[in-house]
């Protein structure tokens, strides 16, 4: 299989029409639909239904056009940032983390790298704790922050504190009408929304574990994929969802939250890197977490500090 075959594939799924698509790559139509066969027989599968007219995909095509896409769009930011990279000289440092440590540290853990190395490159990737530990290895990404514990022989892993959950309730529900914290027994029977829905093991197992060992059953549990997701389903009025403390100040005008009175309903911030890298300048980088936690942020407060020396 070779990215020109990606390529043609796209066009002609995108037009539905082999001689449009032809006109689009500037070739002649019948190699065309010889290297689009050529594809067919090597997956040996039909990628379009050439019966229709406009011509259609078929539902395996369906999924070989998203997953073509996705290579398509990888490839060219690969481009893109190899020519960035040689022309500028600068080093490129990327850091992968799960989306709700956004709403934590993370921007200011940046900003104060971006003081301390000016001319480093720092670009952030949104990937789940288990794609991290790939990443890592891969070398695709230079630090991971995360949430699942994992062990593997090649990543060294270290927990900079236990944030505290807070439970996302829709304004107007009866769990709404206080502030005080909530135990997590008062879930019990409740609909409850989890993310993310894959890959797992991922934060969604946490809370379900969480609430399993202290007996509680909810009455439904539906999973999706992001955060974003599951507080406006939550604001929809349609379900409950536990998540990090840092993350209540998203939809706050129809959203409340409670803090989990559970002293052990806490979700660890875990920091990833490769062990032939736990020198230099992730001992800088630990340095500056433990002073941006001296500095006592307000997303802070809401979580027990395990960092050495801090």
């Amino acid at each position: 299989m070779e990215l020109r075959q990606l390529r043609y594939f796209l066009a002609v799924a995108r037009e539905r029409n082999f001689s449009r698509a032809a006109e689009i790559l500037h070739i002649a139509q019948p190699p065309l639909s010889r290297q689009i066969q050529q594809l067919e027989d090597e997956l040996g599968v039909l990628l379009i239904d050439r019966s229709t007219r406009p011509l259609d995909l078929t539902e395996a095509g369906r999924f070989f056009y998203e997953q073509s896409g996705q290579i398509m769009a990888r490839i060219e930011h690969i481009r893109e940032q190899t020519r960035k990279i040689g022309l500028s000289k600068r080093e490129r440092y990327v850091i992968g983390c799960v989306g709700s440590t956004l709403y934590g540290g993370i921007p200011d853990l940046v900003r104060r790298m971006l003081r301390r190395w000016p001319d480093l490159d720092i670009e952030i990737r949104e990937m789940m704790s288990t794609e991290q530990v790939t990443a890592l290895k891969e070398r695709r990404i230079d630090l991971g922050f995360g949430r699942v514990r994992f062990n593997d022989r090649e990543v060294e892993r270290l927990t900079l504190r236990e944030e505290r959950l807070v439970v996302a309730i829709p304004k107007g529900h009866p769990k709404s009408l206080s502030a005080d914290p909530i135990a997590l027994s008062e879930l019990e029977g409740e609909p409850l929304i989890v993310y993310p829905s894959a890959p797992r093991p991922s934060f969604a197992d946490e809370i379900l574990n969480m609430l399993t060992e202290q007996g509680v059953s909810p009455g439904s549990v539906e999973e999706v994929r992001e955060i974003q997701t599951a507080l406006g389903i939550v604001a929809a009025g349609m379900s409950l969802c536990v998540i990090p403390a840092a993350s209540q100040r998203q939809r706050p005008d129809d959203v409340c939250y409670r803090t989990i009175k559970d002293e052990n309903a806490t979700s660890p911030i875990i920091m990833s890197f490769r062990r032939d890298d736990a020198k230099g300048r992730i001992e800088e980088i630990k340095q500056l977490i433990r002073e941006m936690y001296a500095d006592n942020p307000p997303w802070l407060q809401l979580s027990n500090v395990q960092l050495d020396g801090t």
